[in-house]
């Protein structure tokens, strides 16, 4: 028998794009709940309890109440939303964070998947920070901009629907944000990072960025070796791309949208021996939502775990 699939939120925005990817596969089966009974938990939970896994596409709160209906020991849960990412008993939905985390991933039955933004902080960072050529108590900015649908249905709405005359916003301005805890335990930071995100007037994509003044570093890294750190983490990795210096070199800017309906990563070193920026790219949709979903279902499964995704 094939594996059942269950999506509690498939209308939602990453709900749909998980569903995209997984339907029409040949090695599960997706279970769907009838439109009407949508807020019928008794329903909910007699979908989920069936399934081999769950995937959570709801805020915060509604998945945890999603996450208390399943009573099945054998259902593997994966929470898209930010509830459990650094709650004990969870796995980080990471593969390519460790060499040991797929192991990991595979062992558990609860799985919390990556917010966009720290997808692209925490590949930059751990394998600096793990090197020893950035200090954990660094005290780190990341800037980033994503397309106006990491918002969801009410900013999809709010900029395709003329609510908005915005091509470029900055929020968060209190400096509070539910991704600085992720960034910092699995970024391995002593210290929550700066975080100035920011939405820009196109759909999907997004950019993230960490500037590190080297001539300040305790080992005073070059560019090279903060590159050659990079490039020896996810050595071998289908969706993560390192490109070379000389690659970087030629590029004379990067736009968001480039890595739209993969789930691709790629990871850039820009800059001097003096100064380097680190620039992450990826699609919020992709890599930072529904793609990493469906990477860690395959691995929890033990299918393919390219099945249904773009590199």
């Amino acid at each position: 028998m094939l594996p059942k699939v269950f999506i509690d939120g498939e209308a939602g925005t990453t709900g749909l794009q998980i569903a995209d990817r997984l339907r029409g596969r040949t090695d599960l089966e997706l279970i769907s709940i009838n439109p009407d009974k949508r807020k019928d938990n008794d329903e909910r939970a007699r979908l989920m309890n069936m399934a081999d896994a769950v995937i959570m596409c709801l805020p915060d709160e509604a998945a945890r109440l999603g996450v208390s209906l399943v009573t099945s020991q054998n259902t593997v849960i994966i929470d898209a939303s930010s509830a459990h990412r650094t709650a004990s008993g969870w796995t980080y939905g990471f593969p390519e964070m460790d060499k040991t985390q797929r192991a990991a991933l595979r062992a558990c039955r609860r799985i919390s998947n990556p917010g966009c933004y720290p997808t692209g902080m925490i590949a930059l960072m751990r394998p600096l920070t793990s090197a020893g050529l950035v200090p954990a108590s660094l005290p780190v900015t990341v800037s980033a901009v994503s397309g106006y649908s990491g918002g969801g249905k009410a900013m999809i709405a709010e900029f395709e629907e003329g609510g908005t005359e915005d091509n470029h916003r900055i929020y968060a301005l209190t400096q509070k944000h539910k991704h600085l805890p992720e960034m910092k335990r699995y970024g391995r930071l002593d210290h929550a990072p700066m975080f100035l995100p920011s939405v820009g007037r196109f759909a999907q994509g997004m950019l993230t960025q960490i500037a590190l003044p080297l001539w300040a570093l305790p080992g005073k890294p070059k560019r090279a070796d903060l590159h050659a750190a990079l490039s020896k983490a996810y050595e071998g990795e289908t969706f993560v791309k390192v490109p070379s210096l000389a690659e970087c070199d030629a590029l004379t800017g990067l736009e968001p949208e480039a890595c739209n309906g993969t789930n691709r990563l790629e990871l850039f070193v820009f800059g001097s021996d003096e100064e380097a920026r680190l620039v992450a790219r990826l699609d919020n949709l992709g890599k930072g939502a529904s793609g990493a979903a469906v990477q860690n279902l395959n691995i929890a499964l033990g299918l393919d775990e390219t099945a249904g995704l773009d590199a």
